[in-house]
């Protein structure tokens, strides 16, 4: 190596040694009360830092007045390690090492300091002095080795474990600067080239030392990292890695390669870096880096700092691909790198799925009592369906329903608790990567489903009041529609009273006809704008579902010859025969608008247990299933051009006072289920009584 290319040794060791002698010195400023061995640490950090500094200035412009004061910076330095062990040594009364040996020491070292005072300013301007200088550094160098070997001795076996990494990384530094200052006097120069990477030694002993003061809570306290500061470093890192691996590999293709080996070079490269694109990309890859670094370098497996602000941002942010409660998911899969999942929310007297991610939908209704519900709510606890197929006794008196028993990929049910009150729970599917659940993924879980409920009961309460809002409005709009009315029965009430006197008269009847038909288009266009049916005031009764259905069919036959009712035995149910009539009616219509004049619409009556079903079936245009689970069920949802959404909205909430329960299950193109299930009824007298409390 030329002088040029030493000189740029030179500056690039001293560089990394400055950056390294920094970030450890910032480490010690973050530690408790200094001490006597804090104090000569810092100090000797110091000074290794101003030498290093001098180093670059010399490395850049070499001359020498440069040479003199980097020679004696050295000096300092060399004296300034041995001290900081002397301190450690006087902080140990209880150690091996005699005063006297100790003082020997110190005396041996207060020379060294007088000769390094002495010759920092004359440099090399003599001979002599100037291998005097070189023998004070050897010197220097022994005598440190000398420290590390009492300072080993001086502590006990069982304590070497945070004393070791010191004597190590110093022992590097002073054993090195033995063999460069031996060979420099044996030689009568310094080798240029050895000594220029001197720096090098000392860059790469701080790590040892920066473990030991991180062990010795006298000196230093643990740096707080960030998992997010750790996750991109070793991401950086190994990317590094890969393409030295690379370049190394594409060395030996160059070489090797022939005529070809330039191009295959550039070919290997390109592919190269395509591969790491494609694994940094990888959430897969991603997900379980950040596992392993989880696991093995900190203590604690979450930056909750870090996590709650995302989870936060991610609640918040409204994007058009996701609704609440999709991001309500998502937020609590991220948390254990989760990637699908769905969300059941309380709907009267049961848990609906409102809505899924990546997870397909699920039309069952879980009960209020139910196993499952009953469980969350007693316990709060986040279910681990993987240990309760493992150890069921663990879940004392859980029975999971048959819709998340046979479903292979379910993973984890995360309750919603808004205080003492269960409001729904998340369903979360096996993740990309195996993760660990442990008390501490389990107490982020909870506290996260407690922030969701809180988030999800806002969100219900502000969808409550905009309901009772567009209510309030078609209150207001029934005054206007009231004043229609009354116009419609004065001109009704006109014809009335002229009829008996102009009956007979041909114009007068074609008045009549033309008043009627104006009257049935206004009255009609009146319905179709506010459909609101009144509560019934008697209780429900014995009611025959298969004549109802017989009637409605009837009725509506002319409309689609296509239209089927099999009902051929009677089936009694608990309701209010014309309330039913009206609501078994409004579905028939809405297959109807669904279905062209050829489709098929087939009405069904059975009995089921204790139970009475009613089932409408259609193979029309059908619905989408988020549409059904999230809207259909609200008033003033519809897909309809010029529906108000009212009908479904009504005649759910009927059927749900009576106890039954109303499930459609539909799809784009393939048509559409509606099963209306009703409490079964004896033929005959019924107890009003028992029909109040089933409603």
């Amino acid at each position: 190596m030329d002088r040029p290319h030493a000189l740029t040794a030179l500056a690039l060791a001293h560089t990394v040694c400055l950056l390294a002698v920094l970030a450890l010195l910032i480490q010690l400023l973050r530690g408790p009360r200094w001490q006597r061995g804090t104090w000569a640490l810092a100090i000797a950090l110091g000074v290794s830092a101003a030498w290093t500094v001098c180093g670059i200035a010399f490395a850049l412009g070499p001359s020498p007045g440069r040479w003199s004061a980097l020679r004696s910076l050295e000096l300092l330095r060399g004296a300034a390690w041995p001290v900081f062990i002397l301190a450690l040594l006087h902080e140990k009364p209880e150690s091996g090492v005699g005063a006297a040996a100790r003082s020997g020491v110190g005396w041996v070292m207060a020379i060294a300091l007088l000769v390094t005072v002495l010759l920092g300013g004359l440099g090399t301007a003599a001979e002599p002095l100037a291998r005097l200088s070189l023998l004070a550094s050897l010197g220097q160098a022994v005598i440190g080795l000398v420290c590390i070997e009492q300072l080993l001795r001086s502590v006990p076996v069982g304590q070497h474990w945070g004393i070791r990494p010191l004597a190590v990384g110093l022992g590097g530094v002073f054993a090195f600067d033995l063999y460069l200052y031996s060979d420099a006097l044996l030689l009568g120069q310094v080798d240029f080239v050895v000594w220029s990477v001197q720096a090098a030694i000392l860059a790469c002993s701080t790590p040892l030392l920066s473990l030991a003061t991180a062990r010795s809570q006298k000196w230093s306290r643990r740096l707080a990292i960030s998992h997010g500061v750790v996750f991109q470093s070793t991401v950086l890192l190994t990317a590094a890695a890969y393409l030295l691996g690379v370049a190394a590999l594409g060395y030996l293709v160059r070489i090797f390669g022939g005529v070809w080996g330039p191009a295959l070079q550039i070919v290997l490269f390109a592919a190269a870096l395509m591969v790491l694109g494609t694994l940094l990309s990888l959430g897969t890859f991603r997900a379980k880096l950040r596992v392993a670094i989880r696991k093995h370098f900190f203590a604690r497996r979450y930056d909750y700092r870090e996590e709650w602000l995302r989870f936060t941002r991610l609640l918040s942010v409204r994007d058009g691909d996701a609704d609440t409660h999709v991001r309500c998911i998502r937020a609590l899969a991220d948390l254990v790198e989760g990637t699908a999942g769905s969300v059941w929310i309380r709907r009267n007297v049961g848990f609906r799925q409102v809505a899924q991610w990546n997870t397909p939908a699920v039309v069952e209704v879980e009960a209020a009592g139910g196993s499952l519900v009953s469980f969350l709510a007693r316990t709060g606890w986040v279910i681990d369906l993987k240990q309760w197929r493992r150890e069921p006794e663990r879940y004392a008196g859980l029975e999971l329903p048959y819709w998340l028993a046979s479903t292979p990929t379910a993973w984890l049910v995360v309750p919603l608790l808004a205080g003492d009150r269960l409001t729904g729970f998340i369903v979360l599917m096996a993740p990309r990567v195996a993760v660990d659940i442990d008390w501490e993924a389990i107490e982020l879980l909870k506290a996260a489903g407690c922030q969701v409920a809180v988030l999800l009961g806002q969100l219900e309460a502000n969808d409550a009041l905009s309901e009772a809002e567009k209510f309030a409005a078609v209150n207001r709009l029934s005054t206007f529609m009231v004043h229609d009315l009354k116009n419609l029965v004065a001109q009704l009430s006109l014809m009335a009273k002229n009829a008996e006197r102009h009956g007979e008269n041909p114009e007068f009847r074609r008045d009549m006809l033309a008043t009627l038909q104006h009257v049935v288009a206004r009255m009609g266009h009146l319905v179709n704008q506010a459909r609101l049916s009144v509560q019934p005031i008697q209780n429900p009764q014995s009611a025959n579902l298969s004549a109802i259905a017989h009637r409605v069919c009837e009725q509506r036959r002319a409309q689609h010859p296509g239209l089927v009712c099999i009902a051929s035995q009677s089936v009694f149910a608990i309701c209010h025969a014309d309330r039913m009539e009206h609501v078994l009616a409004h579905v028939v219509q809405n297959a109807i608008d669904a279905t062209s004049g050829s489709g098929s619409i087939r009405v069904t009556v059975e009995t089921q247990g204790s139970n009475a079903a009613i089932e409408v079936i259609d193979n029309g245009i059908g619905m989408a299933p988020e549409f059904v689970q999230q809207r259909l069920f609200k008033a003033f949802q519809t897909t309809k051009e010029s529906g108000m959404g009212i009908g479904v909205y009504e005649s759910h909430q009927y059927v749900t006072s009576l106890g039954g329960q109303m499930t459609i299950d539909s799809a784009p193109g393939s048509g559409t289920k509606v099963r209306i299930v009703l409490p079964a009824a004896t033929v005959g007298a019924f107890d009003a009584q028992a029909a109040i409390g089933a409603a």
